[in-house]
C-alpha cells in the first residue's frame, strides 16, 4: 500500500471518528435544547458526510476490494471504519427519534392552543398581545 493510500485511509478513519463525536454532541445539544449549538454542528456534519460519501472514497473502496493484496493490508482499518459507521448510523437514529419526539410534543402543544376546547377556560393572546375574545357563551363554571 502506498503512503498516500495509507494517509487517505487514516483520514477516512479520522472522519468517521469525528462524525461519531459530532453525533454525540448533536444529541447533547438536542437534549439541552441548545439550538444554536445544534445549528453550528450541522455545517461540520455536512463536510464530514461529503467526504465519507464522496465518489473518490467509493472508487478507492472498489480498488481495495478488487486487489487481494490491498484488501489484506487494509482490512483491519476498513473494519474499524465500517464499525464506526455502524455506530454512527445508530447514533443518527437515536438523534432522529429525539427530534421526532420533540416535534410531536410541539405539534401537540400547538394543537391544544389552536383547537377551541369547550371544557377549557384558557385565554389565548393574539398577535398584538391582547386577549382574544372568548367565543364560548358559557364558561366552564356556568355549563
Amino acid at each position: 500500500m502506498s503512503n498516500s493510500e495509507a494517509e487517505y485511509l487514516a483520514q477516512t478513519l479520522h472522519k468517521a471518528n469525528a462524525l461519531k463525536a459530532l453525533l454525540n454532541s448533536e444529541f447533547r445539544s438536542l437534549k439541552e435544547q441548545d439550538l444554536q449549538s445544534f445549528e453550528e454542528l450541522q455545517q461540520q456534519k455536512i463536510e464530514i458526510l461529503e467526504f465519507l460519501g464522496s465518489e473518490e472514497l467509493l472508487e478507492r473502496v472498489k480498488t481495495y476490494s478488487e486487489s487481494r493484496d490491498a484488501l489484506t493490508e487494509n482490512l483491519m482499518l476498513w473494519e474499524q471504519v465500517l464499525s464506526l459507521m455502524k455506530d454512527c448510523k445508530e447514533l443518527h437514529m437515536r438523534n432522529e427519534v429525539l427530534i421526532n419526539r420533540k416535534l410531536e410534543t410541539i405539534r401537540g402543544a400547538l394543537l391544544t392552543l389552536q383547537t377551541p376546547d369547550p371544557l377549557s377556560s384558557v385565554e389565548i393572546y393574539d398577535k398584538l398581545g391582547k386577549i382574544k375574545a372568548n367565543t364560548r357563551k358559557n364558561p366552564v363554571g356556568n355549563a
